[in-house]
């Protein structure tokens, strides 16, 4: 049996031996600084049970739950309010094609087997889209790893920067550390969100190069731990696009003043095809997404009666593989 784990590890830099110690600190013992983060969430969407239990898990600082109720209270009548003021806002979003000074980056776009393999199961296309017209199903946006992205992308990015932090075909790859931790487990860590269980493989030993060989192998079995292709990427369904990945490049973007980005569209023509590509949230509440007069969308981001900001530790994603071998003779079967 082999398992994968993922968890979301917080860091906190004192530990508990550290906060015993009387305040004052010697010269040479230098105060440990506690790395923190700002994290933005929706409320009034989620259910008020867990944007009450997600503050309050995640939040340095104590929440008051009495206060959390009225804040989320309020931002569900905002959110009901919206449904009537802008019922079908995100409705017919429009979809421009690259143009063709684009050709360029779009042909080693479109070389990139993760394209090829990843985006195949529904008709695709790289297009800009309307940002503030995207649906949004993530809940959080994490605003220290936004500023991050501000600072790389300058305060002037030309067009082709833009088109290459939304569509990295050059994958540039996260740190990230792994190693075994007991004879049946092992475990991968990275700062980012990305990190994750890609899938199982079987293999031939032909398949592996440059290893030498435990034993004269008969098969071998893979688990892929890594990263996702990362390119921005919308789901056109029933006449809306909801935002597939590329959440925090979307949110940075508009900070920034863009109106538009370019991403990978997928359209989808049913909701046996939704199923294939859309996020795990859509498939198991599409209509919400697809059929409410106002769904949770891109801009409600950024009005202050719509989401929260707190401060977390800073945290490292963290992926746990372990597996187990059991050998026994059993009875023949004649």
């Amino acid at each position: 049996m082999i398992a994968t784990k993922e968890t979301l590890n917080g860091f906190n830099s004192i530990s508990h031996e550290t906060e015993r110690k009387p305040a004052t600190t010697p010269a040479s013992e230098p105060a440990v600084q506690e790395r923190l983060d700002q994290m933005l969430y929706l409320t009034g969407r989620p259910t008020l049970k867990d944007f009450v239990r997600l503050i309050g898990s995640q939040a340095v600082r104590p929440q008051d739950e009495g206060r959390l109720n009225d804040e989320w209270q309020s931002a569900a009548k905002v959110a009901r309010k919206l449904e009537t003021e802008e019922a079908g806002a995100p409705d017919n979003p429009a979809i421009r094609k690259l143009g063709p000074e684009h050709q360029p980056l779009l042909v080693e776009l479109l070389k990139d087997p993760l394209v090829r393999n990843g985006f195949n199961a529904v008709p695709s296309e790289v297009a800009f889209v309307e940002l503030d017209k995207l649906v949004v199903y993530q809940k959080h946006i994490d605003l220290t790893f936004v500023q991050e992205l501000e600072n790389k992308l300058g305060p002037a990015p030309s067009e082709e920067e833009v088109v290459r932090t939304c569509l990295p075909y050059d994958h540039p790859q996260p740190p990230a550390k792994w190693g075994r931790v007991h004879h049946d487990k092992y475990v991968f860590v990275s700062p980012s969100n990305d990190l994750r269980f890609l899938d199982a493989m079987a293999l031939q030993p032909g398949n592996i190069k440059d290893y030498p060989p435990p034993g004269n192998t008969l098969g071998i079995l893979g688990i892929a731990i890594g990263f996702g292709s990362n390119f921005m990427n919308a789901v056109y369904a029933e006449n809306r696009l909801v935002l597939n990945n590329g959440s925090h490049r979307a949110y940075t973007l508009r900070k920034m003043g863009l109106t538009h980005a370019p991403c990978i569209v997928q359209h989808v023509s049913s909701r046996d095809e939704l199923e294939l590509v859309a996020s795990s949230d859509v498939r198991h509440n599409p209509d919400f997404y697809l059929k409410n007069p106002r769904p949770s969308m891109l801009r409600d981001y950024f009005d202050p009666r719509l989401h929260k900001v707190i401060e977390v530790n800073r945290r490292l994603r963290q992926i746990t593989v372990s597996f187990e071998i059991d050998e026994a003779f059993v009875p023949a079967l004649s």
